[in-house]
């Protein structure tokens, strides 16, 4: 088969394996598995459909075997951080982090039903054959997938320069545990999700309220604020966020904002979803 065709489809194939899974490595063997089986193929009418639907067969069975993994996880499970492009026109979906951990809660069947059909825009017969499934049991596991992530979605998004003085700010009085920066930050039921992975120090359970997430930041500037070091802002998963180093170990912050305050924080810690980073 033409390698070259391939090669065209492959950052798309990419991206809804990731939105699949959740995992940059597993997306890129499943990725690669797909070209064997385009490469062994012949007569195929339709590439990119075909494409499509061998690559989220893949992933469906991936998703299975990921969802046992994930119950015995140590701790908060969060999405690999996908850096976005500096442009924002080569944001090809609106899916945030935060739509991304709202998709762990659906079935594997209703997460590739949303996916392929709300966010790819394929057609809802095509999605029906992907999952051999009927028309109309592929639309109701689409319409009960839209119904579970619909509450959140952002209500408007970020300006990237805005969302970069953001993530700066909140991060130098993280690092001084300046109180009155805090609490004009953050909005009052604010929450922090930290993935270590069981290989590094994080917070295994969600902590939420502001009084809490100020006296945690307070409580870490005093311990290891001279030891923090900014790496730079950025976009992760659509949310605006930084990279930063702190007691030699890397990690991303993902800021969720609704009206100009921090609604949520995302850290992610555990070395191995911060691989792609480290070969940059």
């Amino acid at each position: 088969m033409q390698p070259d065709l391939f090669e065209t489809q492959r950052p798309r194939l990419l991206r809804l394996a990731y939105r699949m899974l959740g995992s940059h490595a597993e997306a890129e063997d499943m990725v690669q598995e797909a070209f064997l089986r385009w490469h062994r193929t012949e007569g195929v009418e339709n590439p990119p459909a075909w494409l499509t639907r061998t690559l989220s067969r893949l992933c469906l069975d991936q998703m299975k075997s990921a969802r046992a993994r994930r119950e015995s996880y140590p701790g908060t499970w969060l999405p690999e951080p996908l850096i976005e492009p500096e442009d924002d026109a080569l944001r090809p979906d609106n899916l945030t982090l935060s739509l991304m951990i709202a998709l762990e809660r659906l079935s594997p069947l209703e997460r590739a039903a949303f996916l392929l059909h709300d966010v790819f825009g394929q057609p809802l017969d095509e999605v029906a054959q992907t999952l051999e499934r009927s028309p109309a049991a592929t639309r109701q596991l689409a319409s009960r997938a839209r119904a579970h992530v619909q509450i959140d979605r952002p209500r408007f998004a970020v300006p990237r320069d805005t969302g970069a003085d953001l993530a700066r700010a909140f991060f130098d009085a993280c690092r001084t545990g300046d109180a009155a920066a805090l609490g004009a930050m953050l909005a009052a039921g604010a929450t922090l999700h930290a993935d270590g992975g069981g290989k590094v120090t994080s917070y295994p359970n969600v902590i939420a309220g502001a009084p809490n997430l100020i006296r945690l930041f307070q409580s870490l500037a005093r311990k290891a604020g001279g030891r923090m070091e900014f790496l730079g802002a950025t976009v992760i998963d659509g949310l605006p966020g930084f990279v930063s180093r702190m007691d030699a170990h890397l990690q991303t912050t993902a800021l969720e904002i609704d009206n100009g305050r921090v609604t949520a924080l995302y850290i992610t810690r555990n070395p191995d979803k911060l691989a792609a980073l480290t070969r940059h």
